[in-house]
């Protein structure tokens, strides 16, 4: 059942600068994969399908929200392709809307319609350390850290879990997405720290 109203992906409302970081960080890791098609679960406001179709990349969206016309509508843990269909499968901002005990399915239903890579980002709760320096000639500097703060999670209506509460340590996640695949990156992007992303490739 859909979680998310679709006026909440409204621009002024959903798009802030973190958000458009994290596309960055989304069409980058992407584009790296040099795919000729991909799967994204979850449409949200379309900027990450509407720039890949731009750079004539075969684009599919699947949501379980048909009011969102999403290109499929379906469950992602029982996505209805065969194995090995798309390049590249993402789900970004996606997998926390389900209780944490469909997470091993989705993933195993993510790296089966894949032949390459799955890519993922999940939020990452707690506060933050950011500092910068930018300084005339000299390269910029960034440090950031995510201060540890695991407080016991509450269905807030849309998130069932995030990383980083209590029952819910990244190494919980690494452990899943070993199931699947190798974790050849992983990082929070320096502009949005609520999002963590990982790189899975499929083992041959």
């Amino acid at each position: 059942m859909p979680q998310v109203d679709k006026h909440a992906y409204q621009f002024e409302r959903y798009v802030g600068i973190d958000r458009w970081a994290s596309y960055h960080y989304q069409l980058r890791e992407i584009f790296a994969q040099k795919p000729t098609s991909v799967l994204e679960i979850g449409v949200g406001d379309r900027v990450v399908g509407n720039v890949l179709k731009e750079h004539g990349i075969a684009y599919t969206s699947a949501d379980v929200a048909e009011d969102l016309s999403p290109d499929v509508v379906a469950d992602v843990t029982a996505l209805p392709f065969e194995d090995a269909t798309f390049d590249v499968v993402c789900a970004f901002e996606v997998l926390e809307h389900l209780p944490f005990e469909k997470f091993d399915r989705a993933l195993a239903e993510l790296a089966r319609v894949s032949r390459r890579a799955v890519l993922l980002s999940l939020p990452h709760y707690g506060p933050s350390i950011r500092l910068e320096c930018k300084i005339p000639f000299i390269p910029r500097i960034r440090f950031a850290w995510k201060v540890p703060h695991p407080i016991e999670y509450t269905f807030n209506g849309q998130h069932y879990w995030e990383i980083g509460k209590r029952e819910y340590p990244v190494s919980r996640i690494r452990a899943s997405l070993a199931r699947i695949g190798e974790l050849t990156n992983e990082f929070m992007p320096f502009e949005n720290q609520y999002h963590h992303f990982f790189v899975i490739e499929k083992r041959l």
